[in-house]
């Protein structure tokens, strides 16, 4: 974890930033493993010291990174169910949708970290953490009566939405954020009544 300092004190608040900046930007030319904390405080127009102060290790400041952008995430994703008491996801207007505008907002560090090595560690951390505040935040009735184990519906719902969202990240954004939202909308309507027919064999 990165060591406790004030948050409170902008020079610290700016050498966060810088140090952070000037990773995400050698991940964008370098693998992540080949990259050196000198190359970073090079890059980021500090000295050894500075960075010690905050991190002890450049895999502290990858997940100080990482953990920033998934708290925001977070407010994101509460946004459609955070005031109101009782959610219906099949009846979700795509304006409530944020999750799409947050990844638009972040798009050079989702970009980046897509296509480097530590993928597999941001989707694990993203799932482990949207799935803690769903399971929190949200109790689902339906689920109890119908015998339907929730803790795998969440892991299935989420590995839906983080497919849904890293092929976005991976086509280059090719759609806008509001035709994302207007798509999941959709799908989740279409889910509550699909029918699917079996195509012909022969």
């Amino acid at each position: 974890m990165p060591r406790t300092t004030s948050k409170m004190d902008p020079r610290i608040l700016r050498s966060k930033s810088a140090l952070r900046t000037a990773l995400l930007q050698l991940m964008a030319q370098q693998p992540f493993h080949a990259i050196t904390i000198t190359d970073i405080v090079r890059q980021a127009g500090y000295n050894r010291g500075t960075f010690y102060a905050n991190y002890g290790t450049k895999e502290e400041l990858l997940n100080d990174m990482i953990e920033d952008k998934i708290q925001d995430l977070l407010l994101a994703f509460r946004a459609p169910y955070e005031k109101i008491d009782v959610f219906y996801p099949h009846e979700l207007h795509a304006h409530s949708v944020m999750i799409f505008d947050h990844v638009a907002r972040n798009a050079d560090f989702y970009t980046v970290l897509t296509h480097s090595e530590v993928l597999p560690a941001l989707r694990e951390k993203i799932l482990v953490s949207l799935k803690q505040i769903i399971m929190e935040d949200l109790r689902c009735e339906s689920c109890e009566t119908k015998v339907i184990d929730t803790e795998l519906m969440v892991i299935y719902s989420l590995h839906a939405l983080l497919g849904l969202i890293f092929h976005w990240i991976e086509s280059g954004f090719v759609h806008s954020p509001l035709y994302m939202q207007e798509q999941l909308v959709r799908i989740l309507h279409q889910q509550s009544g699909v029918k699917l027919e079996v195509k012909s064999k022969h």
